[in-house]
């Protein structure tokens, strides 16, 4: 099967600082890949540079077609949905204004062939506290509730790849499980996923694979099972076991 995102050689930097040191990654269509690391050690900047966020060379292909030079916007209309570590919601508008932000435009489904995937009713009843909330700003949500929120609207651009980052951060264990269930919805209906996570609680639910980086680098890349059979591995680059 043909990589539906292909990251060959990828470099990038902030300011002068260089982040990630020729990272190459693929993930196939409908595959779930975890991308796990320490703080600071790049899976949010692959995510960003991804999405056109930060200066960076190398090969980034989405579908078959380059990225370069695109804009997020852009980027994002091909097919890829991103919600970031911070959530970024629109303080100041309702939950539903917010949601309506996240529609794709009229007639990209079918220019990808196929009806939308997500509705704002699979929103409403993926999340039922956004509907009891769908005229309240969205800046006095709880941390919980935005993230829904995120995840509900990056969703509403109806993605074939969704990169989620840290989705369970910060979240109370209740929260934690409605987010992994949507998420499991996701991947029966086909999206794939790069899911950035430090912990794994969600990851090993939902990921067939699983990324390890470390200083800018891709050091493990391999099935789940066989992830969790390197304490090494785990040991040196996530200082666990």
């Amino acid at each position: 099967m043909s990589a539906l995102l292909e990251i060959r050689h990828l470099n990038a930097w902030y300011g002068a600082s260089q982040a990630l040191h020729g990272v190459t990654l693929s993930i196939a269509p409908g595959e779930v890949v975890a991308l796990v690391g320490r703080n600071g050690s790049g899976p949010s900047t692959l995510a960003r540079a991804v999405m056109g966020l930060v200066r960076c060379e190398g090969e980034l292909r989405f579908a078959g077609r380059s990225l370069a030079d695109l804009r997020t916007f852009e980027i994002a209309r091909l097919g890829l949905g991103y919600v970031a570590e911070h959530r970024d919601v629109f303080a100041a508008l309702s939950v539903h204004e917010n949601l309506l932000l996240g529609l794709a435009p009229a007639g990209a489904a079918r220019a990808r062939g196929r009806a939308p995937r997500f509705t704002l009713d699979d929103a409403y009843a993926l999340f039922p506290v956004l509907a009891q909330r769908k005229r309240t700003r969205a800046g006095v949500l709880s941390g919980g509730e935005q993230q829904m929120l995120a995840l509900s609207r990056a969703l509403l651009g109806d993605p074939d790849l969704l990169l989620i980052d840290e989705p369970g951060e910060g979240l109370a264990s209740l929260v934690m499980q409605q987010v992994a269930g949507a998420l499991r919805l996701l991947r029966e209906r086909g999206v794939a996923m790069l899911l950035i996570e430090q912990r794994l609680v969600i990851a090993q639910e939902i990921a067939s694979r699983v990324a390890v980086m470390g200083h800018g680098e891709i050091v493990f890349d391999g099935a789940l099972e066989a992830f969790l059979e390197r304490a090494d591995v785990m040991h040196e680059w996530l200082g666990v076991g």
